[in-house]
C-alpha cells in the first residue's frame, strides 16, 4: 500500500478542537486519493482502526500580491477528516491534558 498519499496533517486550533472533542484528525492528501485509500493509509501509518473519513476538496485561491497587484493561483488541495475507534489517538497531534486557563 502507498502510504505517500497522506502528505501532511492539519494542525489549527478547529482540528485540535475536533481531535480533543470527537477524534477526529485532519490531513492534507493528495487531490487523487479516494476513501479506502486513505483509510489503509491512516491504518498502516498509525496502527489505529479507522471508522469515517470524509473528504474535503479546497478550491483554488486567487490573491493579488506585490506593488502591481499580481494575481497568483494557489493550487487545488484535498483534506481528509479521519474519525477513529474510541479510545485510539495518534500521538503526531499532541493533545495529551486539558487546555490550560491563563
Amino acid at each position: 500500500m502507498d502510504t505517500s498519499i497522506i502528505k501532511q496533517p492539519v494542525i489549527t486550533e478547529k482540528s485540535m478542537l475536533l481531535a480533543n472533542t470527537a477524534n477526529i484528525y485532519t490531513f492534507e492528501v493528495t487531490k487523487e486519493a479516494s476513501k479506502p485509500q486513505i483509510t489503509e493509509a491512516i491504518e498502516i501509518l498509525f496502527n489505529v482502526k479507522v471508522l469515517s473519513v470524509h473528504t474535503v476538496r479546497r478550491p483554488k485561491v486567487v490573491k493579488a500580491t506585490g506593488k502591481r497587484r499580481l494575481k497568483t493561483v494557489g493550487a487545488i488541495t484535498k483534506k481528509a477528516l479521519v474519525t477513529l475507534k474510541k479510545g485510539q489517538t495518534i500521538d503526531l497531534f499532541d493533545i495529551g491534558g486539558e487546555d490550560k486557563k491563563v
